[in-house]
């Protein structure tokens, strides 16, 4: 009889503890409820970047693009010692799915050139940020690194000469003694233009400057989602002066960097700045052709 009354009791206190746990269930309903609503309002993560990995560089230039930024291969009568130079060399790197690149460096009898390509995929460890974003913050690091010349800037400086001359001319013009001193003036400011009369020196003393400010650094606008040209000539010795012209785009989550150098052999000979731009830029719309920009 006494084992009985035991089981009885354990009995009891099971169904008074099963008791408390369907209560507490029924009590915990409205956070259950909650949760729902919780996980819509959670924020849903970043998407991730178009490109998951990144074109061999070395092999992304072909011949006729590496004969017209590097002369000198077709200069170099060993193939073996061509077929090297037409190959580059890899740069080092320890992720390839991240960040490739690869060098060229040609000598010629009239220059040595050198040329520089590098790939890399951005990628974001942050949920709330995507590899796009975070590779235009990198692309835009590199754009403030490179301080360009602001066009807003440069369009004001330029208006300024001209209002500026306007009322000088007006007022020399006004004063009737040295009216005849104002054709003399003309006919000077006129003469380093090479053309005699007023209306075609206009025209060519306004073109240089007008292709010089087209040559300046800027943002590019045809290439990739975001693009800009930087444009450096230095000194690399006493006399020589070397040229260095940079092009960086972004494609989505890519951004790809080409430094194009010459550097003459010739004392007191500059590299042609709009030749090698124009070689530069030809080179990106084929690599952005190639990521499928």
């Amino acid at each position: 009889m006494q084992r009985k009354a035991y089981v009885t009791g354990t009995a009891a206190l099971l169904a008074a503890l099963l008791a408390g746990c369907t209560s507490g269930s029924g009590s915990d309903s409205p956070t259950d409820n909650a949760n729902p609503g919780e996980a819509g309002t959670a924020t849903v993560a970043a998407q991730p970047g178009k490109y998951r990995t990144l074109p061999e560089p070395c092999g992304a230039l072909g011949h006729d693009t590496l004969d017209s930024m590097l002369p000198g291969i077709k200069q170099i009568t060993d193939p073996v010692q061509r077929d090297k130079a037409y190959q580059g060399q890899a740069a080092l790197t320890y992720d390839t799915d991240r960040k490739v690149g690869c060098r060229w460096k040609v000598e010629s009898a009239d220059a040595t050139d050198r040329l520089s390509v590098d790939f890399e995929r951005v990628v974001s460890y942050d949920n709330t940020v995507s590899d796009d974003d975070q590779a235009q913050k990198l692309f835009e690091g590199k754009e403030s690194a490179a301080d360009l010349p602001q066009p807003s800037g440069s369009a004001g400086t330029s208006g300024s000469p001209t209002s500026s001359a306007s009322p000088s001319s007006s007022s020399a013009s006004s004063s009737p003694s040295p009216s005849s001193s104002s054709p003399s003036a003309s006919s000077s400011s006129s003469a380093p233009s090479g053309s005699p009369s007023g209306s075609p020196s206009g025209s060519p003393s306004g073109s240089p400057s007008d292709s010089a400010a087209a040559l300046q650094p800027r943002v590019l606008s045809d290439l990739g989602d975001e693009a800009y040209i930087d444009d450096t000539l230095g000194s690399s010795g006493s006399t020589v002066e070397q040229r260095t012209v940079t092009v960086v785009f972004r494609t989505s989550n890519v951004v790809v960097t080409i430094e194009y150098e010459e550097q003459p052999t010739a004392v007191g000979t500059v590299p042609d700045s709009k030749e090698m731009q124009d070689k530069a830029r030809k080179l990106a719309s084929q690599l952005d052709d190639a990521l499928g920009g």
